[in-house]
């Protein structure tokens, strides 16, 4: 069974006591990496859990994989375990509001097959402003035993993107924002610019002025107008470090367009080789 990729606050307050939906916070802020896990102590949606983006769904012993680069096969089986996943576990992640960290967590469950999977569309800022209830506890869980695999096809690497890409086909999409993208300024990499021959699709350009996703028809006709004759399989995301790319695949998949692929270790990947090269403007 797959879930559509974006849950209402209203369709999750329907289901979120249910037994097999889990509820997951994926509250993070670069400049302050413990903010999430605070933010989460003074209050979060009921019965969450808490993924932290630097300890949970990163592993930073793996070298040259960007700033975020993804954990293993096996940390994220232990991750998915101690919260007591099973097959049928309806998983909603949610953020603070925008979906850019939680969109992270949805692409991982993708694409390990765990399809029983959304985002909190409008994420907190949302729920509390209808109103709905949060807790200051944490609540226990049965773990599982829980085993999955990245599939690699859900990914495009270093090799196929140094190659000549206007032979292989692949297009890459790049979420940064527009100033980050073409050089002008670089607030977190020491390099600054953009793979040569991407396009910037900035990830905020999904959403609406209230947080929310644009509605399906609209990102399907702005997708498609980058893409042109191209199919979505023919794409891949990239950002700053393989997160809020996930925000432009999640958009893609609201849109129909599912299939695009991720480039995790993105920019900050991509420049840990000096000899890659590098276009501004």
């Amino acid at each position: 069974m797959t879930d559509a990729p974006l849950i209402s606050t209203a369709q999750l307050a329907a289901r979120i006591d249910d037994r097999d939906c889990l509820v997951v916070d994926c509250r993070f802020e670069l400049s302050d990496p413990r903010l999430g896990a605070r933010q989460f102590a003074e209050g979060h949606l009921p019965h969450a859990v808490y993924a932290d983006l630097d300890t949970d769904l990163s592993d930073h012993a793996r070298e040259g994989r960007g700033r975020h680069p993804l954990p293993g096969d096996a940390a994220f089986s232990a991750l998915l375990s101690r919260w007591g996943v099973q097959p049928d576990t309806f998983i909603v992640c949610y953020d603070a509001g925008n979906g850019s960290m939680a969109a992270r967590l949805w692409w991982m469950l993708l694409a390990c097959g765990h399809r029983r999977a959304a985002v909190l569309d409008g994420g907190l800022a949302a729920w509390l402003g209808e109103g709905r209830p949060v807790q200051t506890h944490d609540e226990s869980r049965t773990a599982t035993m829980v085993s999955v695999h990245f599939d690699p096809a859900c990914f495009v690497d270093y090799p196929e993107l140094e190659q000549d890409r206007s032979a292989s086909g692949v297009l890459l999409l790049d979420a940064r924002a527009a100033p980050r993208f073409r050089g002008e300024v670089e607030p977190i990499d020491p390099v600054a610019g953009h793979v040569p021959g991407a396009l910037n699709r900035p990830f905020a350009e999904n959403l609406t002025a209230d947080g929310r996703f644009k509605e399906a028809a609209q990102l399907r006709a702005e997708f498609q107008a980058l893409l042109g004759h191209r199919p979505a399989s023919a794409t891949a995301a990239m950002c700053g470090s393989g997160v809020t790319a996930c925000h432009n695949l999640l958009a893609m998949h609201h849109a129909g367009l599912p299939g695009a692929r991720l480039f995790a270790p993105s920019w900050s990947g991509w420049i840990s080789d000096p000899q890659r090269p590098v276009e501004t403007g």
